[in-house]
């Protein structure tokens, strides 16, 4: 099991060995200063995947996070408090994000840490972050376990994106109310905790309204030629295939598939959500796929954040870089509401998260540190996308 080789590689690993270059301190509102660790900052352990295959991500969610914390030092602060921004790069290996993690909170003393972006990376960092009372707020990791580990809340762990049953089922209805699906096939990245449990509940949900899934295929990380799973995916002649992974697999997946002639509909997910899938995918062979995600942009009530990140950064922003902003504006309330650069304290103030407006939602955090969010399935076709259902959030559990 990943968790448990990961707390292995933890209680086997030294201090000494924590050393990370390229960990630099920024004032978000400058982009440089340091830490002073006064009672009048609020230090941020920014952990996220700079470099490495999910870099995308990682980025995006700093992009996004960055812009919130701006704002508020821009505004004032918080109480008398600014925020301070210590960087640090997982190079998108969990074991490194433990590694970034330790020295966050070792040598630079941050009162908090946001990041990384991605399932396995962050359960990783979650121990020590835990041991030394430093919350942790993921922006963009689903996997529930990230959260919540044999039945217990991990105490000092929050996230401020919906979790992989949510998205996993709402794919599978979507199949079968939608889609009118009756068989499906899956192919899932088997070294990815966020690949495999959106699968299963995918599965479950799917089979649960009467459809099937003929057949399961698996890849890994980084891989290059899926065309021999997908040409057994293709005997199964399916109504869908499922392919819950992140984006620089899934380009070339799906235009893998189209090239083998599989033309019936690709699902996918959150991981699905950047504009990289167009590049490496081409827009021909992203018609008849559909993914859900977090907002779409066409949206009015996003569009505040989406102009303050246009003019930030002269782009546009995507999904991650709007859950980063999400997990700004929740640690901001949760600093204002403390008022305090405790950790134990914030952490307090993020466990009672209600009503709060967010870039792309109002959240209310639930009994498992979980933001009850809505969930919007998009079509792409041509390569524009559009947002075929929206899907509201279920009472939150208290």
């Amino acid at each position: 099991m990943l968790k448990k080789k990961i707390l292995a590689l933890v209680a086997a690993m030294s201090l000494s060995m924590f050393a990370l270059t390229g960990c630099g301190e920024q004032d978000p509102s400058a982009n440089n200063g340091g830490a002073s660790g006064d009672s009048n900052s609020v230090i941020v352990g920014v952990n996220f995947e700079m470099t490495g295959n999910q870099a995308n991500y990682g980025n995006a969610c700093k992009e996004g996070l960055e812009l919130a914390l701006k704002e508020s030092n821009d505004a004032g602060g918080i109480n008398g408090k600014t925020f301070k921004v210590v960087e640090a790069d997982t190079k998108s290996e969990a074991a490194e994000s433990v590694n970034a993690a330790t020295k966050l909170i070792s040598e630079d003393h941050v009162n908090v840490i946001v990041g990384p972006a991605v399932t396995a990376n962050v359960i990783a960092e979650s121990q020590v972050a835990t041991d030394n009372q430093i919350p942790v707020i993921a922006p963009a990791a689903t996997n529930p376990d990230v959260t919540v580990e044999n039945g217990e809340v991990k105490p000092y762990i929050f996230r401020s994106c919906f979790i992989d049953p949510q998205q996993g089922s709402v794919m599978a209805k979507f199949a079968t109310e939608e889609l009118n699906a009756k068989t499906a096939v899956m192919y899932l990245d088997s070294s990815s905790d966020y690949s495999k449990s959106l699968g299963a509940v995918f599965k479950e949900t799917f089979e649960s309204a009467g459809g099937q899934v003929l057949m399961q295929e698996a890849f890994l990380a980084k891989d290059q030629d899926f065309k021999a799973a997908l040409t057994k995916l293709k005997t199964a002649n399916a109504d869908v295939m499922f392919v819950p992974a992140y984006y620089e697999e899934v380009g070339k997946i799906v235009k893998q598939a189209r090239e083998l002639g599989i033309t019936s509909v690709i699902l996918g997910t959150d991981g699905w959500d950047d504009t990289k899938v167009v590049d490496i995918a081409g827009a021909d062979a992203l018609n008849n796929t559909y993914f859900c995600t977090h907002y779409f942009e066409g949206d009015e009530d996003v569009q505040p954040f989406i102009q303050a990140f246009q003019k930030e950064y002269n782009k546009d922003p995507n999904v991650f870089a709007a859950l980063g902003y999400d997990a700004g504006k929740m640690l901001i309330d949760a600093v204002q509401r403390a008022d305090s650069n405790d950790g134990s304290k914030i952490r307090d103030a993020l466990e009672t998260i209600k009503d709060l407006k967010v870039g792309t939602a109002i959240v209310t955090v639930d009994k498992n540190h979980n933001p009850i969010k809505g969930v919007v399935v998009i079509e792409t076709k041509d390569g524009v996308r559009s947002a075929r259902a929206k899907i509201a959030p279920d009472a939150p559990q208290h």
